[in-house]
């Protein structure tokens, strides 16, 4: 239970854990424990937004229904679905807002109902719309002539927002504003439609709220979480991982939102409403495992549309609908999460090369081809491209899976991940007796395994390092033994382990690298990277450390917040969350830790 103040401009820089996610697979809002709606993005994640107070503050736009005055607030998903319910309480009485965003006909809907349950509570209604990342202020009108219920629309170029409800907000200085009380047993139900602006408005949404929660619930039952430790966290993982796939496309956008600072008041900030190869391949092998392969039928038809074509093209990122162009730019029209600039959009890692995201590609695509979804002609046509391809270039350096802005290196993970995509593409002729290179990739798979061992470890401090011509170790080798490279008891993985807990541990968890030693080229320093502490989880079991295994995993388990949520990073120090949020990443190296510990225990 938290303290609350309707406070007009009271949203600017809440804590990121404040927040929880509502969507329907299409795009996602964060709802802030204050029970305004600081980010949306119109109609898909990659989209403009037109709520942006979270990178700013309201003015930036927002939607806000909370109490007048002191309240105490709680709140909770309903059952295991994405609808959000806030219980406000105040000393006059008690009221429930439950948001939604019904899923499955297409449309772009938002609905907000208000129910009071005992005394009469005052409630304060804002909306503040502005669209193109909170800079734009619409053109607002009221209309009747379109629909049977009064409305106010914002336009503003191709876009159109209509805002419908018993009890519609009055224009006050380029905001809507209104107080109203709310008495015991009533209700009351808001909606926001969003629509190209060239459009008739259509009706309102008639879907019942109880349609969508029923819908995800049926496919949460549907999940094999038997003896899987913390399995409601588990579970609320895989539907955020599967709410972050776009039900249309198939691609799986790495978090909904855009430069919330690894570092507060830093530079280090990005925007992930983007596919990644690495994580929705990663996502996929943890939906696949948790028993939902509709995903991953998805993923693999979205795959091939967005790598067909030279395979020299191959990018390590493209949008939701599988287009390569987004380029980074920076909107200095706002001010930043926590004063954090610049704020970017597009990402300029989209030229990167990154050697290891065919190895996580063609990871996934084994757990596909071995799970009830079975091999598709088009699907090995494509993965034969891509080995021949890393057959003819695999010795090139590369910037690693961080994303290094500094030099490129033979970092130890991609080469390990290169030896990966060798040893799956022989695993599926030996095993599915598919057809291929297979003398050559195999001679390739061990020439890459001897050299990692050769120059990708460290005698003298017996561990594995970051890169061939450095010391340092990353925690990205947690995953060598995760991917069969080495068999995760061999001294060298137990020594590789104890250095990184030696070298990256910070309150307990671990961060990525140590950024003083300048390896990304960047300013600034970061917080522990949540899913390199999931795959130390994973690391302790496969090397019999079970104990220590389990520790980690219900410290980082309780590191959620109120609704099961978890961000990139997170600042032990001061218990805060840290980075774009939710985060995949995160969410799916939860998963994997989880899967591993039932294996190693079972």
């Amino acid at each position: 239970m938290s303290l609350g103040h309707a406070g007009y401009g009271a949203c600017v820089s809440r804590p990121i854990e404040d927040y929880a996610m509502i969507g329907d697979r299409h795009t996602a809002a964060l709802v802030g424990t204050n029970g305004s709606i600081d980010w949306l993005c119109v109609p898909r994640f990659d989209s403009t937004a037109c709520f942006a107070a979270i990178l700013g503050d309201e003015e930036n736009g927002r939607w806000q229904l909370c109490p007048v005055g002191e309240y105490d607030v709680t709140r909770a998903y309903v059952a295991n679905s994405a609808a959000l319910q806030t219980t406000f309480t105040t000393p006059n009485g008690e009221v429930t807002l439950l948001d939604v965003m019904p899923t499955g006909d297409g449309r772009i809907d938002l609905i907000r109902r208000v129910t009071g349950i005992k005394g009469t509570v005052r409630m304060h209604h804002e909306w503040i719309v502005r669209f193109d990342y909170g800079t734009a202020r619409p053109w607002v009108r009221r209309r009747h002539e379109e629909t049977d219920e009064p409305a106010i629309t914002a336009v503003v170029g191709p876009d159109k927002l209509v805002l419908r409800g018993p009890r519609l907000p009055e224009p006050v200085d380029h905001r809507h504003e209104d107080d109203f009380d709310v008495h015991d047993g009533e209700i009351l139900t808001f909606s926001m439609t969003w629509l190209p602006s060239h459009l008739r408005t259509p009706p309102p949404h008639r879907a019942h709220v109880d349609e969508t929660i029923h819908e995800e619930v049926r496919w949460v039952a549907r999940l094999d979480l038997s003896d899987v430790p913390h399995a409601d966290v588990v579970r609320r993982s895989l539907l955020t991982l599967h709410l972050l796939t776009h039900e249309d496309t198939g691609g799986i956008v790495a978090a909904p939102t855009t430069s919330l600072p690894e570092d507060f008041g830093g530079v280090r900030n990005w925007d992930y409403r983007y596919c990644w190869l690495r994580d929705a391949a990663l996502t996929i092998s943890a939906l696949i495992e948790g028993g939902a392969t509709d995903e991953a039928r998805f993923w693999r038809d979205w795959l091939l549309r967005a790598v067909a074509g030279d395979p020299d093209d191959l990018q390590i990122m493209y949008t939701v609908d599988g287009a390569r162009q987004l380029p980074e730019l920076e909107l200095d029209d706002l001010p930043g999460y926590a004063g954090s600039k610049p704020v970017r959009i597009g990402n300029g890692a989209v030229d990167q090369v990154q050697t290891d995201v065919i190895g996580e590609v063609m990871l996934a695509l084994e757990s596909a081809r071995d799970s009830e979804l079975g091999q598709t002609e088009d699907a090995w046509n494509m993965q034969r491209v891509l080995i021949d391809h890393l057959a003819d270039t695999w010795d090139q350096k590369d910037n690693g899976l961080w994303e290094i802005r500094g030099d490129l290196r033979h970092f130890t993970h991609s080469r390990v991940m290169v030896w990966a995509a060798f040893d799956r593409a022989v695993r599926a002729v030996e095993r599915h007796d598919l057809e291929g290179e297979v003398e050559r990739w195999r001679d390739l798979r061990d020439r890459v395994h001897d050299e990692v061992l050769e120059r990708g470890f460290d005698p003298d401090r017996n561990t594995f390092r970051q890169h061939y011509d450095t010391e340092e170790v990353d925690a990205s080798l947690l995953m060598l033994p995760l991917v069969g490279f080495i068999d995760g008891r061999d001294p060298r993985m137990l020594g590789t382990i104890d250095v990184i807990e030696h070298d990256l541990m910070r309150d307990g968890l671990l961060l990525r690298y140590r950024t003083e030693s300048g390896v990304d080229g960047l300013p600034g320093d970061e917080h522990p990277f949540l899913a390199c502490s999931f795959w130390l989880v994973s690391a302790y079991a496969l090397a019999g450390r079970l104990d220590d295994a389990h520790s980690l995993f219900d410290r980082l388990c309780g590191l959620t917040n109120d609704v099961g949520l978890l961000s990139e990073e997170y600042d032990a120090r001061k218990g805060r969350m840290v980075g774009n949020f939710p985060q995949a990443f995160s969410h799916l190296a939860l998963v994997q830790a989880a899967f591993t510990l039932r294996s190693a225990t079972t």
